[in-house]
């Protein structure tokens, strides 16, 4: 997840997407939107909906040499916010679980 990015060991960074001045979407592909989606709480889908939708209105404005930059930055905070809230989803549900085996 952190490293779809290749580092160039020569120039000492990361430059796929510098001087792509057209490039201003980034369309996300596989299981993101239904993991998003499965989120129990309405405020972390609708936090998690932004983070994702914020790059394109970011890109439209980003200097060509620092678009992997600001892609690089976007996916980072994707993954990181996105990792929060499923380790809380899964103590919440895991919370639940307990509370229900002990009621029976």
């Amino acid at each position: 997840k952190r490293d779809l990015l290749l580092f160039d060991d020569f120039f000492q960074k990361y430059d796929q997407f510098d001087n792509c001045e057209k490039l201003t979407t980034v369309d996300l592909v596989g299981g993101i939107h239904k993991t998003v989606a499965s989120l129990h709480m309405y405020s972390w889908r609708t936090k998690m909906t932004a983070e994702i939708i914020r790059i394109n209105q970011i890109l439209p404005t980003t200097l060509a040499r620092k678009k992997t930059d600001q892609i690089r930055q976007w996916m980072e905070s994707a993954v990181d916010n996105l990792d929060h809230y499923k380790a809380e989803d899964n103590r919440y549900v895991k919370e639940a679980s307990t509370l229900l085996e002990l009621a029976l």
